[in-house]
């Protein structure tokens, strides 16, 4: 699946001015994020310059804010006129400590005037008993976010479709939890059915909130000019995260709560149970136009 941003459609809305951190494996400095990049901070090497070891964060990133340069325009991400602050938190395998991500969100609540960010990504997700209660440290550090009035959109996680497989923190009641709104996908090479993860959680909080597609997602990777298909939970994130992005642009007063209040009146009912579907699908143009 190409992901890119009609701006006829939108109206040249793009998502300028507003900044997203892209909690991750790090950002390449891929000819279609030139510019792009307002700030990058490294919470597991300690390196100054712009680097991902990985690809997976440099992939999220392009999905909201990459250009298309290097495709001719073709491959743009949803908000190409946003911003993007990059924190690293996983190691090149993708693999971290939720440490690394409590640091991370303390430093983009300290940073987030300095770097214009309103949107965080996090397409991170723990299934370990000691994280699933609403008293986990990283369900208590998105919602410090979440109150400082960042809008927080977060992967439910590709453990699915048993219940209670939403990962943290995704199963915060404040956060907007993304689900995979594609019943199949490969992931790693394994073929993997109704793996979107689902509510409710332990608190009895119906998610996800929301889904969007992530099967197949073409976007940058971290070589030059080059791009990578991937899938899950962690790419229908940051198509949640970019629509926002447009959204705060045409609407720049709306807060978070405002935010998540207009993706439930905009999301389309597919007709499922809501803790496959929480509201329903992500519309962009439905989530922008003045009525319905």
């Amino acid at each position: 699946m190409e992901i890119h941003c009609d701006e006829a459609a939108l109206k040249g809305i793009t998502g300028k001015g507003v900044g997203v951190a892209v909690l991750d494996t790090g950002i390449y400095l891929h000819e279609d994020l030139k510019g792009k990049i307002q700030g990058f901070k490294d919470f597991v090497h300690g390196k100054k310059l712009p680097y991902d070891d990985n690809g997976h964060g440099t992939h999220i990133a392009a999905m909201i804010a990459g250009s298309g340069l290097a495709s001719g325009g073709l491959l743009k991400g949803i908000a190409p006129g946003s911003s993007i602050t990059a924190i690293k938190v996983l190691d090149h395998r993708g693999n971290g400590y939720a440490a690394d991500v409590l640091m991370g969100l303390r430093w983009i609540r300290e940073h987030r005037k300095e770097y214009g960010i309103r949107i965080i990504n996090i397409s991170v997700g723990s299934l370990t008993r000691r994280e699933m209660t609403e008293n986990s440290a990283l369900v208590k550090g998105v919602n410090a976010a979440w109150d400082d009035g960042l809008v927080v959109v977060v992967a439910a996680g590709n453990h699915g479709p048993a219940p209670g497989t939403v990962t943290t923190p995704g199963i915060s009641r404040k956060v907007i939890t993304v689900g995979c709104s594609d019943r199949e996908v490969e992931v790693m090479g394994s073929r993997m059915v109704d793996y979107s993860g689902r509510g409710p959680t332990n608190a009895c909080v119906c998610k996800p909130d929301l889904v969007a597609p992530g099967c197949g997602i073409i976007s940058c990777c971290n070589e030059p000019g080059r791009y990578f298909i991937k899938s899950g939970t962690s790419m229908s994130t940051p198509l949640v995260s970019g629509a926002i992005a447009l959204l705060l642009e045409k609407y720049p007063s709306m807060s978070n709560k405002d935010v998540k209040l207009r993706i439930r009146e905009r999301a389309v009912d597919l007709g499922l149970p809501h803790n496959q579907q929480g509201w329903g699908k992500l519309d962009v143009k439905r989530l922008l136009a003045d009525e319905i």
